[in-house]
């Protein structure tokens, strides 16, 4: 088991007609899913105009709070009372980075990962530091550091850098190499 917190990444097609059910579902999800010792946060990526698959994500501070959550007898009932709502899910775990660059035949070159997570990073850091900075400029180095990973950490790790991946995913996944002539790629299910 790791000590690393661990993501919990769930692809789910949606209904058009079914959109306002499912994210009511979600939101009563996330709360359920706040109850529990070990949870760090969850998201939703709504899917882009032309699609109906939406991302969901929930983070937990190791494998074992992630699986007490999961098999617990309210995520169960949660997940009974969302039937008819979507799809079959498509489920992935992943620790630390691969939380943001998926699977390892998926992953782009770690440059290409750098630059995707500092694309996201200065923007933000540098509007933190104009926003904040003033007040933040009189504390000590090391305070000023703490608070200011302490704001930035979670805004990156849920939104910036899931953001700025998907924007740049063509680019990311551009250098993978292509399929071998008459293979037949297989989707998870």
């Amino acid at each position: 088991m790791s000590a690393d917190p661990v993501t919990l990444m769930v692809a789910r097609r949606v209904a058009r007609e079914r959109y306002h059910d499912f994210m009511a579902w979600l939101r009563e999800g996330e709360q359920l899913a706040a109850d529990f010792p070990g949870y760090l946060g969850s998201g939703v990526l709504a899917p882009p105009p032309d699609d109906d698959e939406f991302q969901m994500i929930f983070r937990f501070t190791d494998e074992p709070t992630l699986a007490a959550w999961e098999h617990s007898a309210s995520r169960r009932a949660w997940l009974e009372r969302g039937a008819g709502l979507f799809e079959q899910p498509h489920e992935h775990r992943a620790l630390g980075l691969d939380a943001w660059f998926g699977k390892a035949e998926q992953r782009p070159p770690r440059w290409k990962q750098s630059v995707a997570i500092w694309l996201a990073f200065f923007p933000v850091s540098l509007a933190f530091n104009l926003l904040f900075g003033g007040w933040l400029g009189d504390l000590p180095l090391a305070l000023r550091i703490f608070l200011s990973t302490l704001a930035l950490t979670p805004l990156m790790t849920y939104w910036f850098i899931p953001l700025s991946t998907r924007l740049l995913a063509p680019w990311l996944q551009s250098s993978r190499p292509a399929p071998v002539r008459g293979a037949t790629a297989v989707q998870p299910r």
